[in-house]
């Protein structure tokens, strides 16, 4: 069946399917967030139905369009709710035929693929990182194959994708991540915070903010720890705070203690959205030298606050940082590299004025990647003047 495209001036009818937006925050859920309020901003007068698999109601929310219909499958008992999700989001596809249908998760691709055979429905999918790499599956190969675009979130997404997979290089696009913007911004230490952690204003302070997820071990901490005797040997005070909670903590924590730096590091845990920007704005650097990321939304909230970043110089790092423009990028395997640039950031003398000049910093990364670049580029992909 040849498939419909949508009618000029951009679609009139949109499935948005989305894993949740309301009750956790992660990557892809701030990015769904984000492509909602864009849309919407784009194309104010359609109709959109979002599904959301995992978020139990959809609380009100000024922002979203009151044409806005949600439904929500996270009441259904984990075991059945990929079964459910999946007959809803083919349920309502089938009856409502929208003349366009976007997943931010590619295993929801699957279904849309279906819908595209039998009804003609085309379909976007959004690729972020670790869950399109490798890609075994031949449904997940087949749902990739058959979109009609994929929004990769960087240029380091797309050339992986393109590399594993059989994909037409013309369905596959860059629309990197945003942020708030408006959130983030630079300030001096808080002082709540030097007093809950014990640190003097003064003090030497190194960032870092992820999800401290056992499976996924490339996010760079271990090798930022194992350079901090170096590091000690300039900055003898120095401390290493790491914001984030998650199952790979026990093992951080034996790491830590076999390292000897129980004295030096403070494992945050969970910090609630509006208390991070102050994180950001305790650390002197934020580091975060990782190997698989897709691209890293909190490079660009750390810059936002004019911090100096250090990321890694083989994954999404390259596209948060804008390639060396707008922070270090450092081999991730390389310790001893770590450990040297972290001690010239924290010195002042690495060689990128750019990097020690908070209200310029902040003016590229919104420039680079605030919600107006966000919301031009996704115009330009609906083909809305």
């Amino acid at each position: 069946m040849k498939v419909r495209k949508p009618s000029g001036g951009g679609p009139r009818r949109l499935h948005l399917w989305f894993p949740n937006i309301f009750e956790f925050k992660g990557g892809i859920q701030v990015y769904s967030l984000f492509l909602l309020a864009a849309l919407q901003g784009i194309l104010p007068e359609r109709r959109y139905r979002v599904f959301l698999k995992h978020d139990r109601a959809a609380p009100p929310t000024p922002t979203i369009l009151p044409q806005t219909r949600f439904h929500c499958s996270g009441r259904v008992p984990l075991r059945w709710r990929t079964a459910a999700f999946a007959a809803q989001i083919a349920a309502w596809g089938a009856l409502q035929r929208p003349e366009l249908i976007i997943s931010s998760h590619v295993h929801f691709a699957v279904v849309a693929a279906q819908l595209q055979r039998w009804l003609g429905i085309p379909y976007w999918v959004v690729a972020h990182g670790v869950e399109v790499w490798q890609l075994r599956r031949p449904d997940l190969q087949n749902a990739l194959r058959r979109a009609d675009r994929i929004l990769a979130v960087s240029g380091y997404t797309r050339d992986r994708l393109l590399a594993e997979q059989d994909l037409d290089p013309q369905r596959v696009v860059i629309l990197p991540n945003t942020f708030a913007a408006e959130c983030f911004r630079p300030g001096p230490k808080p002082l709540h915070l030097l007093n809950r952690h014990q640190l003097r204003p003064e003090q030497p302070t190194l960032l870092t903010v992820t999800r401290l997820d056992a499976s996924q071990p490339y996010k760079g901490y271990d090798q930022i720890l194992q350079a901090l005797p170096t590091i000690r040997q300039q900055f003898p005070d120095v401390h290493y705070l790491i914001v984030g909670k998650g199952s790979d903590r026990p093992r951080l924590e034996g790491l830590i203690q076999a390292l000897d730096l129980s004295d030096c590091v403070t494992l945050v845990g969970f910090v609630p959205d509006d208390e991070l920007p102050d994180y950001y704005n305790l650390g002197d650097v934020f580091a975060m030298p990782s190997r698989g990321e897709g691209f890293g939304i909190v490079y660009l909230e750390a810059l936002a606050c004019g911090k100096p970043v250090l990321g890694g110089n083989q994954d999404g790092a390259l596209d948060a940082l804008c390639h060396g423009e707008l922070g270090a990028l450092v081999d991730p395997g390389d310790v001893g590299a770590i450990a040297q640039t972290l001690i010239t950031l924290l010195q002042g003398t690495y060689p990128h004025p750019l990097l020690y000049q908070p209200a310029q910093l902040r003016a590229k990364v919104i420039e680079a990647y605030g919600l107006a670049r966000f919301t031009r580029t996704l115009a330009r992909l609906l083909a809305v003047p």
